[in-house]
């Protein structure tokens, strides 16, 4: 081992839901303990996902994942909320790796060198070991949330805008676990604040 560059693999999951926390994941993998199987976690299906999720974290030296909360995405953007999901992962790892390799095209500040390699969590181990971790995790909170919220079908579309979702949006409004600066939240939420206005001049 004290020959080997330690490199730790870094990806997100939930860019493009309308609700939920933004997940990511970094992990170091052992070359000596390889993993069969590790693709990109959009390639996987569920099944697979979740029998390789537990082997890498059996198997690797270090992994962790990080959020960065719905308040924070709206804060920052979802491109800069999800840099700082990959920084608190990859500063939660309790090794640290000499080189942080990302998935995409942009590297979180984390005093490590780093590069970003597009479709790196195709060409990548780790960085493929890390896009299921950060699914997985994620998932398995948007089935969480959906015990509280089980009106908008988190459990079937995890926060992403299927047809379902944007209905049950329409139907029941936002909730506190909705992005309110994308698009079709943003909108709702205008229309529902000028309805209320409205409403609120009628009675005047």
């Amino acid at each position: 081992m004290s020959n080997v560059i330690l490199v730790c693999g870094v990806d997100e999951a939930g860019r493009g839901p309308l609700a939920g926390p933004v997940s990511a994941a970094a992990v170091i993998l052992d070359p000596d303990n390889p993993i069969a199987g590790l693709a990109d976690s959009k390639k996987l299906s569920e099944k697979q996902r979740d029998r390789l999720a537990p082997i890498i974290r059996e198997r690797a030296l270090s992994w962790a994942v990080a959020y960065a909360e719905v308040d924070e995405i709206d804060q920052l953007n979802i491109l800069q909320a999800t840099l700082l999901a990959m920084r608190r992962a990859v500063l939660a790892l309790h090794i640290q790796p000499l080189q942080v390799l990302v998935d995409g095209l942009y590297c979180p500040q984390t005093g490590i060198p780093s590069q970003a390699i597009i479709k790196g969590d195709s060409k990548v181990a780790a960085i493929s070991a890390a896009s299921i971790l950060a699914k997985t995790a994620r998932d398995a909170l948007m089935l969480q949330l959906h015990e509280q919220y089980p009106h908008y079908g988190f459990a079937d579309h995890k926060g992403y805008p299927t047809a379902a979702h944007l209905a049950a949006l329409r139907e029941h409004g936002v909730s506190n676990m909705h992005r309110k600066s994308f698009r079709p939240v943003r909108e709702l939420v205008f229309i529902n604040r000028g309805l209320a206005e409205m409403k609120s001049a009628s009675l005047v």
